[in-house]
């Protein structure tokens, strides 16, 4: 499962950062690695350099073997948090996929 990651440009990753959001998704979204062949990461600031609440968002979008690519997207307060609730939405479409999978 290859993880690709883009930012806009109020975003710059360093690769400690980097290695942690990959690990997070990799914990996540791991038991789904015979499913998923790229997973897409788009983290951007809603508002720019102002302040405010939820203007963090991150869209996660998995290429599926033989299907669609599914995509989510999720807000949060910073950028870990944006993460989780997508990583979390993406594992509930995933686990519906895997089950229609399976039934055929």
């Amino acid at each position: 499962m290859t993880i690709q990651l883009n930012t806009d440009k109020n975003l710059t990753i360093h690769q400690e950062y980097e290695d942690k959001i990959k690990g997070t998704i990799n914990d996540g979204l791991g038991r789904f690695e015979d499913l998923i062949t790229r997973i897409e990461v788009h983290l951007s600031d809603e508002n720019g350099s102002k302040e405010g609440l939820d203007d963090k968002r991150c869209l996660l979008e998995a290429k599926i073997v033989g299907k669609e690519p599914v995509a989510v997207t999720n807000l949060g307060n910073n950028y870990d948090l944006a993460l989780s609730g997508a990583i979390s939405k993406l594992k509930s479409k995933l686990e519906t996929i895997a089950g229609k999978l399976k039934a055929h």
